[in-house]
């Protein structure tokens, strides 16, 4: 029995080399009956895709992170009987997730997986914010320091990967250097603090290799969070290379921890990324939010 399965292709990704990729995959889908494409127009045009796919056994998100966090959200508003598994073919810029999931890097060779692996169970994040809307995140959603970086590296589009993340998070440093004061609650324990980076994660990395919370497992059932309260500019440069490295929980200044509920009240306007999508930038007013991990959320094909 031939397996019906759905590739959404953002064809800008990687700066249009996603379109030449996915071509090149022809030889592949033609010789399997059931395998529908649909390409991306316009941002959110992967969840409305993902959405409508009920009656799919398998979506493939062909592209980046970003593609893989709209399907992924889409997939999510279908009820979970019915709901197809997730296949990804990682052609974008950083691939964190699909380097989590341990997809490779050849497209032919992701894609071939996706249509005959066996699929296993992953855990997502799910935020709701003080105005009650929801978004879920497979791998990392940042506030603060995070997504102003985010925000930048979108500024930035002659550059791709690490490099553009490494380039954006040296502009944040000199130019977006503000502490929040923050009202914490994590599994119940409340703490007040100024903070300038709090990242949630259920993967261990972002920005194409950087290890924000090394121990973090897509299927523990369990948040982890890296937290840096204010320090100097100075002593930021000086925690970035531990980053890199996953070493950075050394810091006094850093918090890293393990939990399945955190939430949070700000005393400013939070700028958020989830899966190094904008969530909510310049001239939002999000101020309250809460997070819970989502066991065995998803299928996707691993490996």
């Amino acid at each position: 029995m031939h397996k019906k399965i759905k590739i959404i292709l953002n064809p800008m990704a990687d700066m249009g080399n996603a379109w030449r990729a996915a071509r090149d995959l022809r030889s592949i889908t033609e010789q399997h009956e059931g395998i529908d494409w649909s390409g991306t127009v316009y941002p959110g045009h992967a969840i409305d895709l993902a959405r409508s796919s009920e009656g799919y056994d398998m979506v493939i998100a062909m592209g980046g992170d970003g593609t893989v966090h709209e399907v992924m959200n889409g997939l999510m508003q279908i009820p979970e009987d019915r709901r197809p598994v997730l296949g990804i073919v990682p052609v974008g810029s950083g691939n964190d997730f699909g380097h989590i999931i341990s997809a490779s890097t050849s497209p032919a060779e992701a894609l071939n997986r996706a249509i005959h692996g066996e699929p296993s169970t992953v855990d997502l994040g799910l935020m709701t914010d003080g105005h009650g809307r929801r978004e879920y995140f497979d791998n990392t959603l940042g506030i603060g320091f995070g997504a102003m970086v985010t925000i930048r590296s979108h500024q930035l589009p002659l550059l791709r990967g690490f490099i553009m993340y490494l380039t954006a998070v040296i502009q944040a440093i000199l130019l977006d250097h503000n502490a929040m004061r923050m009202q914490i609650e994590v599994d119940g324990q409340k703490v007040d603090k100024s903070v300038i980076y709090l990242i949630l994660c259920n993967g261990p990395r972002e920005g194409g290799g950087f290890l924000v919370a090394p121990d973090a497992k897509i299927d523990d059932g369990l948040l982890d969070y890296a937290m840096i309260t204010y320090v100097s500019r100075l002593k930021m440069f000086r925690i970035v290379p531990e980053v890199m490295k996953g070493t950075h929980g050394r810091f006094k200044e850093v918090t890293l921890g393990k939990c399945k509920k955190f939430t949070l009240t700000s005393d400013r306007p939070l700028y958020i990324h989830a899966d190094g999508e904008i969530y909510s930038g310049p001239g939002t007013d999000v101020r309250q939010v809460s997070f819970e991990i989502l066991p065995n959320a998803l299928k996707v094909i691993r490996g």
